[in-house]
């Protein structure tokens, strides 16, 4: 039994459908609906945890890391699979990526067999995009022109249904897309996805802070600008890992926007 975290997500729902496909019995969690579990309270999730042999784990902002992997060794699991981010290895002492990084060594020392993710850029973020380019074919994101290789949610699924069902213990996979693209370039993927002539609106950096910070902490806001607008080399870089992992290319911007394009058409549209 693998339990999965963040059941209902971007990543967690084509994780679980790609489970049940290939056989293996999946325990969802998800922190709203009946029988929900909050990971912020590690104890909650031990009736999730009970006869399980395996947990995907994708956390919230906020938790006592050490507190919820005693609860996962107590259970008895041998093996976690961590949704990290690329930025807790090239930004590890950054505010906003410190945490996931102490997690990361957590997970590294528990004595289970482990495998940690880093994707990059999610694909999906563009779905915040989504109601102005139905209301007025606009869209607004700050650094139009800044091109980082983002990931396709789906691979990143892909992944880690691969590190659950086979062996790839003390592995460590920077996930990201094949190509790097500027926002300018992915919303013109949408435009040709949809048919439509779409504008982008360059948001200056304390407009896109403002606005980011009605939804994130303060750190995490900071973090992501000096990613979107400052990039490292590393975070420019394009890596194989997908490749290697699944022995197929990554999927590229443009078919995550194929897939994708009725959320940018129909405003009563249910992402799938």
């Amino acid at each position: 039994m693998i339990v999965v975290t963040g059941a209902t997500g971007n990543v967690g729902r084509p994780l679980v459908r790609a489970l049940n496909e290939a056989g293996q019995p999946v325990r969802p969690v998800t922190r709203r609906g009946p029988g929900s579990m909050d990971l912020a309270r590690p104890e909650s999730l031990r009736p999730a945890l009970e006869g399980a042999d395996a947990l995907f784990l994708l956390v919230p902002g906020a938790f006592d890391g050490a507190a919820l992997l005693r609860e996962v060794q107590d259970a008895g699991l041998q093996h976690i699979v961590l949704l990290s981010s690329q930025a807790a290895g090239t930004r590890s002492t950054a505010p906003s990526h410190a945490p996931l990084k102490a997690l990361e060594d957590l997970v590294k020392g528990s004595g289970l067999r482990w495998t940690v993710l880093r994707p990059g850029g999610f694909a999906s973020n563009a779905f915040a995009w989504a109601e102005t380019i139905r209301a007025a074919k606009r869209a607004y994101s700050p650094y139009a022109h800044v091109a980082l290789p983002i990931v396709d949610p789906a691979d990143v699924a892909d992944v880690a249904a691969a590190a659950l069902l086979d062996d790839h213990h003390g592995q460590t996979y920077v996930l990201t897309g094949p190509a790097a693209t500027t926002p300018q370039e992915r919303l013109e993927a949408i435009g040709d996805a949809t048919g439509a002539e779409l504008e982008l609106v360059e948001l200056t950096h304390d407009e896109a802070r403002e606005r980011m910070l009605a939804f994130m902490p303060a750190p995490v806001v900071d973090g992501t600008l000096a990613i979107l607008g400052r990039p490292l080399p590393e975070e420019q870089a394009v890596s194989r890992d997908v490749e290697r992992v699944l022995g197929r290319p990554a999927r590229s911007f443009r078919e995550w926007a194929g897939r994708h394009r009725a959320v940018f058409q129909d405003i009563d549209t249910t992402v799938q």
